[in-house]
């Protein structure tokens, strides 16, 4: 078995272009031939099939764009800013009344 490698968008494409065109779906001489392994040369075709060269873009780590959000993820985001708000809103409070003790111990 060939352990795999990083590979980019083009390169995907094509082992999968290599493995359907050239072979005749010969996964095994596609991973040998790219030093990937089998599965990714199988799971890489099979995404192909369904939503051509989109399917083969790595997303991970990518942030939706504003308009791709769903109602369900604008309501996480927002949830979530107003908890990061609150954090450093309590934070400042905190700071504050530290302050204060110590200058009314100066005094």
């Amino acid at each position: 078995m060939t352990k795999g490698r990083l590979t980019t968008c083009q390169e995907r494409i094509e082992i999968v272009l290599y493995c359907l065109l050239a072979n005749g779906r010969d996964y095994t001489k596609a991973a040998s031939h790219f030093q990937v392994s089998y599965q990714q040369v199988y799971s890489w075709v099979k995404k192909y099939q369904i939503d051509e060269e989109e399917a083969l873009r790595d997303g991970r780590g990518r942030t939706k764009a504003p308009e791709e959000l769903t109602a369900a993820d604008r309501y996480k985001l927002a949830m979530k800013k107003l908890e990061h708000e609150n954090e450093r809103l309590r934070a400042e409070n905190a700071f504050l009344k530290k302050l204060e003790e110590l200058e009314r111990g100066r005094h």
